[in-house]
């Protein structure tokens, strides 16, 4: 069926296409159906019906499709019901729990990034992963396919490296400082990071409290050049693109799933051109991982991948079965960072000493000696701090650093929760900390969050625990909610 082109400048997140009712009905098509749209081109895409906006025998672009597509409005294409992929019937295999060849799992992995699947379709992927697992064969050729089909970047220097961290720790926002000191000792650092899935923040949520983070490869390129090093939003660049489709189900279903895990961090690696990766597995109870040994059978699947790729690895096992720093949501991590950077007597000192351990592994890893102690010493001298705001000046573009960090402001509503008896506090929930947040509003509401004034310790009758920061009354009521049910707070 011939339709009118409509550019509409809205970002939806994907390739939508947006139909009149009574076109969608002659053609068959249902809302979240998909179609293909063809003109000197094909592509795919996902439908949308808004009878008020779209004429019929008129078809609306999301600006994902306008940007593919570049035709004029009026324009005409061509317009049908998309066949049912091939990719359709992998799915089924793997939920059957059969192994899928290296073919089959770049073909699959080609579909998504064409936006041939839905995301029901890419859930059943992921959710057959998580059932079924993954042999380590088919996770090397996971890897592969989710680097063969994106970008690609390449730097010079004796050491591009890379540092990670599996996540699931509310707070231990280590990877802006690790960066900092890294690349003030030398090592060029092109580190990318991923959104929220089930945190209270990712990376780049917080590093976008102060900084333009979606940059393109060319800005990435030229940060990294100015200044060794760049903290920016993997999502933005084509770097392994499957991966932030299926990240973007994860997060929809709450999911951690290990395959994809280990897929989406050492393509992610190999595709940003980094050769020395340090990871880091946090284990213990809230944690994603809960004891060492599967900590450490978990290294070895790692250890595994990347050979594949030759690349000098090394893991990490470290506890976490609390939370590290104090501030959780994007500003209040933000704060925590620094706090550190900047050397200030109230600073969060497990967020320090472990932004400082894996700095020192780092290093080693790409054989610099006496690690630790340069480590230490380009922390305190102030320049760890110089260079985080040279690489946030050249992310922006301007050396407006100092009003960024100003600008920073906590949410309107704040409640303070005081201790009501003398007691220990004996567990503190990672995951009861991450679930507060976002009840609260994180990390779409970047002032929302909790701040804990007390780790797991000792404490007296109106001593402070938390203190909860929301834009909304109404947040706060449903969070003060959760802190009663679901008690992620353990005194005794």
């Amino acid at each position: 069926m011939k339709l009118k082109i409509k550019n509409l400048n809205w970002l939806a997140g994907r390739p939508v296409a947006i139909l009149n009712d009574k076109t969608a009905k002659k053609m068959n098509v249902f809302a979240n159906d998909r179609v293909a749209i063809t003109n000197s081109k094909k592509v795919y895409a996902i439908v949308d019906i808004f009878p008020k906006v779209i004429r019929k025998n008129q078809i609306g672009l999301s600006k994902e499709l306008s940007d593919v597509l570049e035709l004029k409005d009026r324009s005409y294409v061509k317009v049908s019901t998309s066949e049912l992929s091939d990719a359709t019937f992998l799915i089924k295999k793997k939920m059957q729990g059969k192994q899928l060849t290296k073919e089959e799992l770049y073909y699959l992995i080609s579909e998504i990034v064409h936006n041939n699947l839905t995301e029901a379709e890419i859930a059943y992927f992921t959710a057959a992963e998580k059932l079924n697992g993954m042999s380590v064969k088919e996770m090397i050729n996971l890897t592969k396919a989710m680097v063969k089909t994106g970008a690609k970047l390449k730097f010079g220097g004796k050491y591009t490296a890379d540092k990670h961290c599996i996540g699931g720790i509310a707070g231990n926002r280590t990877t802006p400082i690790v960066v900092a000191i890294c690349a003030a000792a030398g090592l060029v650092i092109p580190k990318t990071s991923s959104r929220a899935i089930t945190s209270a923040s990712g990376t780049a949520d917080v590093i976008e409290t102060i900084s333009k983070v979606e940059l393109s490869i060319e800005d990435l390129k030229s940060t990294v050049q100015k200044t060794g090093a760049c903290l920016a939003w993997g999502g933005s660049l084509g770097l392994a693109p499957s991966d932030d489709k299926i990240i973007r189900v994860e997060r929809l279903l709450n999911l951690d799933i290990e395959p994809q895990l280990i897929a989406s961090i050492i393509s992610k690696k190999v595709a940003a051109g980094s050769k020395y990766i340090l990871i880091d597995i946090p284990y213990g109870k809230g944690a994603k991982i809960s004891t060492l040994e599967k900590a450490k059978k978990l290294g070895i699947k790692f250890q595994e991948v990347s050979r594949s790729f030759k690349l000098k690895i090394k893991v990490v096992c470290t506890k976490g079965s609390e939370p590290i720093g104090n501030g959780f949501g994007p500003t209040l991590e933000m704060l925590d960072i620094l706090l550190v950077l900047q050397n200030s007597p109230n600073l969060p000192d497990d967020l320090k000493e472990k932004s400082l351990f894996l700095s020192a592994e780092l290093l080693k890893l790409c054989n610099i000696k006496n690690a630790r102690k340069k480590a230490e010493d380009i922390l305190a001298s102030g320049k760890a701090y110089e260079k985080f705001k040279e690489i946030i000046n050249a992310q922006n573009g301007k050396k407006d650093f100092n009003k960024r960090i100003n600008s920073l402001q906590l949410a309107r509503h704040k409640k303070i929760i005081r201790a009501k008896r003398n007691g220990k506090i004996t567990e503190i929930s990672n995951e009861g900390i991450n679930s507060l947040c976002r009840v609260l509003g994180t990390p779409e509401t970047v002032s929302s969050g909790t701040y804990l004034h007390k780790h797991v310790g000792k404490i007296k009758k109106g001593e402070s625990i938390l203190t909860l920061y929301t834009e909304s009354r109404t947040k706060m009521k449903e969070a003060l909610k959760f802190l009663k049910e679901f008690k992620p707070i353990k005194i005794r």
